[in-house]
């Protein structure tokens, strides 16, 4: 079909006739595709900036709708967007606060049939900063309910659609605005409970957490206290980050991958290194919090996907953390090169103050590198080894008073490096 016979089907995505909207959407599909000739057909008539700011093309805003349609439907409308999502041209679209309120609350809704679907939106959606900084500033609504004697918890009413269906009954509390950050982390990182049992597993909310510590405001809402689910004010609250660390060693490649560079993200922000290093025990004082917030204890995290099954000297073994003992002959190393690369990124760049470094010559890390470095094969990561041992072995000046302020420069990067992934269906 040539170009002029698609744009006679556009009208159709908002007939009346459902039948019609499926059919025309099932033809329009594949011309989504990063490779398809007609592609163009989607942007047709967008424009941004200047004095007539941001114009949205209609079918785009057919097919933000059509996400909330009967599910064939729908599953299309999805996968057309995260398949256009790869645009700047479409951050607007997915920024506008109605929308992307929907998609907030259609993750967060345990019985969201393509939440899935939505993450992987979002995640390629906040690889553009403007989308960032959208979620990060965005609030959501919710209301308390219970479902089938399980733990309170929340209903985000805006995720209300065909693939999306309510509780039964329907919540009548009051409702609130909750930050929609703070969902997207109890959504990632909750236990499943009796009643709730999710539709979707969302492991791509990690590459959105990594996209969006790639933004200071992102790394700083990461390292401040949130509240977990919760139907009260008095419910407690816990570093935002802390819910995402245990998943370093998470079997899903995507979900451990997303929190391994999230650490990294935040490891820019040097102020909170005596934090992230340090015992939940201990409270730290943060510029960008009114109150000390409590440690992570991360390196045990970092160090252990880096950890093998190779056996250590008696007097090298005392020098680890307790986590890093004896670890069993079945223990394996992360496979992944990129992600050990990652992690030694961390470690070198929690290596930018004294305290970072002698922190990590006491915790063994030097031991685990070592050998790691001996089973090694990739020649990056043979390079940050190398980088690393030599930031933990250099002799220290007895008077040095100042630490540097650039945690990027110890990588030679960018503050701003981020995790970003493009996800096409």
């Amino acid at each position: 079909m040539a170009l002029n016979q698609y744009k006679e089907i556009l009208p159709f995505l908002h007939d009346r006739n459902p039948n019609a909207r499926t059919v025309a959407l099932t033809n329009l599909l594949p011309l989504t595709a990063a490779n398809s000739p007609l592609r163009s057909l989607f942007f047709s008539g967008v424009s941004s900036g200047g004095l007539k700011g941001y114009s949205e093309p209609e079918v785009i805003r057919d097919l933000k709708l059509l996400c909330r349609d009967q599910p064939a439907t729908a599953h299309d409308a999805f996968k057309a967007l995260v398949n256009l999502s790869d645009s700047a041209l479409l951050a607007p679209s997915i920024s506008e606060p109605i929308f992307l309120g929907f998609l907030v609350s259609y993750i967060y809704h345990w019985d969201s049939l393509l939440s899935d679907l939505a993450c992987m939106l979002l995640s390629n959606a906040t690889c553009q900063p403007a989308t960032c900084r959208a979620l990060i500033g965005l609030d959501v609504e919710v209301i308390p309910t219970t479902m089938d004697g399980a733990s309170p918890t929340l209903y985000a009413s805006q995720s209300r659609c065909p693939t999306s269906p309510p509780p039964n009954p329907l919540p009548n509390g009051v409702a609130r605005k909750e930050r929609a950050l703070s969902l997207l982390v109890n959504a990632f990182s909750e236990s499943p409970t009796p009643g709730t049992k999710r539709k979707g597993q969302l492991h791509f909310l990690a590459t959105v957490f990594a996209n969006i510590s790639g933004q200071r405001e992102g790394r700083e809402f990461l390292l401040s206290p949130h509240r977990p689910i919760a139907t009260t004010e008095d419910k407690g609250s816990e570093v935002a980050l802390a819910s995402l660390i245990p998943f370093t060693e998470h079997p899903d490649t995507i979900r451990r991958g997303g929190i391994v560079s999230t650490i990294k993200n935040c490891a820019f922000i040097q102020e909170a290194h005596k934090m992230m290093l340090s015992s939940e025990k201990e409270t730290f004082p943060l510029s960008f919090v009114d109150k000390p917030v409590p440690g992570l204890d991360i390196l045990p995290r970092i160090l252990l996907p880096l950890a093998g099954p190779e056996e250590f000297e008696l007097e090298d073994i005392d020098l680890l953390l307790p986590e890093l003992q004896f670890l069993p002959d079945t223990k394996i190393r992360e496979k992944d090169p990129i992600l050990r690369a990652t992690h030694l990124e961390s470690l070198i760049l929690l290596c930018t103050t004294r305290w970072g470094r002698e922190t990590q010559r006491k915790s063994g890390v030097y031991e685990i590198v070592k050998m790691m470095h001996e089973s090694e094969a990739d020649d990056t990561v043979l390079n940050l080894i190398d980088r690393l041992v030599n930031l933990l072995k250099r002799d220290e000046d007895p008077n040095e008073q100042a630490e540097s302020k650039d945690s990027g420069a110890v990588l030679g990067g960018n503050e701003s490096d981020e995790d970003e992934k493009i996800v096409e269906i």
